[in-house]
């Protein structure tokens, strides 16, 4: 792990180079807390006073414990864990390890495994900074990864392994690529005001931009009290109110989108136990549907008590349960085999920690990660692959998830 005061004279060389112009200067991260499990609101954290990056997902749980001492000594800290950081917390958890012939050209280069930022100049702000402002930004059209054909043959090998009994759902995912210039700030605020997210994020380390509008809680702590929001069931909004109820009432009735939904819940339930108090893990709210400007998606709420240290809290819960499948190890293998380079920071998470045990930790879904010195930028969308899932169906769920965009 590399710890160091200001920021890197590699990410400092990198913060004025390439096609980028920010409005906010590197290092800076700004987060909307979750208002529906404690104060709402943005934070806004410039001028780390150091910074920490696990280069390699073994540096991991020492960038976690150097995070708790940080913010023990007052200190807030922001940041990400990518997805492939998981072997981390368990050997059990397969990541897809690239050869360096597969890295597309347009593609970012693979972020670190972990990386945060440790602040002294921490500012609450009702709403993000600059919000008002016109800034200019431009992104090349977005290409997915994978063609529909492709996608389908994904699911077929796939539903392949559910019948085999390897797994129960597999949550495959793809990629859309573009290139960013101008401001990437704007992009995020454009991104969010698109989204409407609770748990949105903007984390920019020098070298990598992270534009994070997820509307999925990992979890959030305040003392003992531990909240998740896991999201599994997702339709396109309706052409009006009338048939946004309709949508809403079929995707809440779907046999498929409950089925999918409460395993997660017992997953998430599961991963919980491990370290919870006994007995204090809670369904507080099941299978509730939630209004996004192009998506409505159905949410779940669990509660539990844990007196356990953030390390401890990764090794339990990540990478979350709603963007893996079921059982995780096994089907984290599966995916590993079928998708066909690694994730990043997609289905990562995005966060920060504050003194007084508390923190907040969003699923990076509808998140982009920007090469600061290319502008090369990446999007993950996805979706559960059960054995009832047609191939059309989930394909045209990524390209709802991709709205957000303005996609296709």
């Amino acid at each position: 792990m590399g710890y160091c005061r200001g920021m890197t004279s590699r990410a400092t060389a990198a913060a004025g180079a390439g096609p980028l112009t920010r409005s906010l200067p590197p290092g800076t991260c700004v987060l909307r807390l979750d208002a529906r499990s404690g104060p709402g609101g943005w934070l806004v954290c410039r001028a780390p006073r150091g910074t920490a990056v696990a280069r390699t997902a073994a540096e991991v749980p020492d960038l976690l414990r150097e995070v708790a001492a940080q913010t023990a000594r007052g200190r807030v800290a922001a940041g990400f864990v990518a997805y492939e950081a998981a072997p981390a917390f368990d050997a059990a958890l397969a990541v897809h390890r690239p050869r360096a012939d597969e890295t597309a050209a347009a593609a970012p280069a693979l972020p670190p495994a972990a990386w945060f930022g440790f602040y002294e100049s921490v500012r609450p702000a009702a709403r993000p900074p600059g919000a008002g402002r016109a800034a200019a930004w431009r992104a090349q059209p977005w290409r997915p990864t994978l063609s529909a054909r492709a996608h389908a043959a994904a699911v077929a090998r796939v539903k392949e392994r559910i019948a085999a009994g390897d797994t129960y759902q597999v949550n495959l995912t793809l990629r859309l690529r573009s290139h960013l210039r101008g401001d990437p700030w704007a992009f995020f605020l454009a991104l969010q005001r698109r989204q409407r997210s609770g748990c949105s994020a903007f984390i920019d380390t020098g070298e990598d931009v992270v534009a994070s509008a997820s509307p999925e809680l990992f979890f959030r702590l305040d003392g003992e009290r531990i909240v998740t929001r896991p999201m599994k069931g997702t339709s396109p909004r309706g052409r009006d109110a009338a048939d946004d109820r309709r949508l809403a009432a079929r995707l809440r009735a779907s046999a498929k989108e409950r089925a999918e939904n409460v395993m997660i819940v017992d997953m998430m339930r599961n991963d919980l136990g491990r370290v919870a108090r006994l007995g204090s893990v809670v369904v507080e709210r099941l299978l509730a549907v939630e209004r996004y400007p192009t998506v409505l998606q159905m949410t779940s709420t669990v509660t539990a008590r844990t007196a356990a240290p953030l390390p401890e809290l990764f090794a339990a819960l990540f990478p979350c349960a709603s963007v893996t499948g079921a059982p995780k190890p096994s089907t984290m293998g599966i995916i590993a085999q079928l998708e066909t380079e690694p994730r990043g920071i997609y289905t990562g998470a995005v966060g920060c920690v504050l003194p007084g045990r508390r923190a907040q930790f969003n699923v990076a879904i509808r998140t982009v990660h920007i090469a600061a010195a290319t502008g090369a930028a990446e999007y993950g969308v996805g979706g559960g692959i059960v054995w009832d899932s047609t191939a059309a169906a989930e394909y045209a769920e990524c390209l709802a998830k991709a709205a957000v965009l303005g996609f296709p």
